[in-house]
């Protein structure tokens, strides 16, 4: 994800350049020398540390295993790694890295999460009605994203927030629910807010805290220069 996608330096929307033109069709490949497992029909069908990680502009990170671990999977060679092949992401129940359970696609070992706390300003309003306006926040740098101010639900109107039954996940911090916002003339607005009840141990400071689409409601968020609040990736 995070060399090839976004902000990211194989990126359709790169935030650096480089000191000499690279092409666009350019792949990266390395070893990956962590216990990759794919289970199927609850049975182990692939279990190794030779995988590599595959890294080309325009497609999702994935991971390419030597032909003769791959059991009698579908596959796909793989041009840049002779030897080597693709199992497509659904040819198996469950795919596990180092006994965390994955989802939709693999960890980038070149992506981080690091949430600081700070005083940059969040002021978040529904057709008039304030949220949140404070200055004790929390900042989540994301590689290749744009970050994200998330806030404490004690300095939100959460009276106004109810749970619904939108979620989402991400291999980073964890699973995401959502939040509609229920205003006192009878107004709806769904999916304003996500937070993370249960994060993974990296995204532990934003535990249960919120944050807000700016797409739905009216989002002042005091961030870093060139940065305008809305990565378009909540999860």
């Amino acid at each position: 994800m995070s060399l090839v996608a976004g902000r990211g330096p194989f990126g359709s929307d790169r935030a650096g350049w480089f000191s000499t033109p690279v092409p666009d069709d350019l792949v990266y490949v390395e070893p990956h020398p962590r216990r990759v497992q794919a289970i199927r029909g609850g049975v182990t069908v692939i279990d190794t540390e030779r995988a590599l990680m595959v890294h080309r502009n325009g497609r999702p990170l994935s991971y390419v295993f030597p032909v003769d671990e791959t059991a009698d999977l579908p596959t796909e060679l793989e041009p840049h790694a002779p030897g080597y092949v693709h199992v497509p992401w659904d040819a198996v129940d469950d795919w596990f890295e180092e006994g965390r359970r994955l989802v939709h696609y693999p960890p980038n070992p070149y992506h981080r999460v690091d949430c600081r706390p700070t005083n940059r300003g969040l002021r978040v309003a529904a057709n008039g009605t304030v949220l949140v306006d404070t200055t004790d926040t929390t900042i989540l740098f994301e590689t290749a994203l744009t970050p994200r101010l998330y806030v404490d639900p004690a300095l939100v109107r959460t009276e106004l927030l109810r749970p619904t039954a939108t979620t989402s996940y991400c291999n980073y911090k964890g699973t995401a629910t959502y939040w509609a916002v229920h205003l006192e003339d009878g107004t709806v607005i769904e999916d304003v807010a996500w937070s993370y009840d249960d994060p993974l141990p990296e995204s532990l400071a934003i535990k249960g805290f919120l944050s807000f689409d700016a797409t739905r409601v009216d989002v002042l968020a005091e961030l870093p220069a060139g940065d305008d609040g809305d990565c378009g990736c909540h999860a």
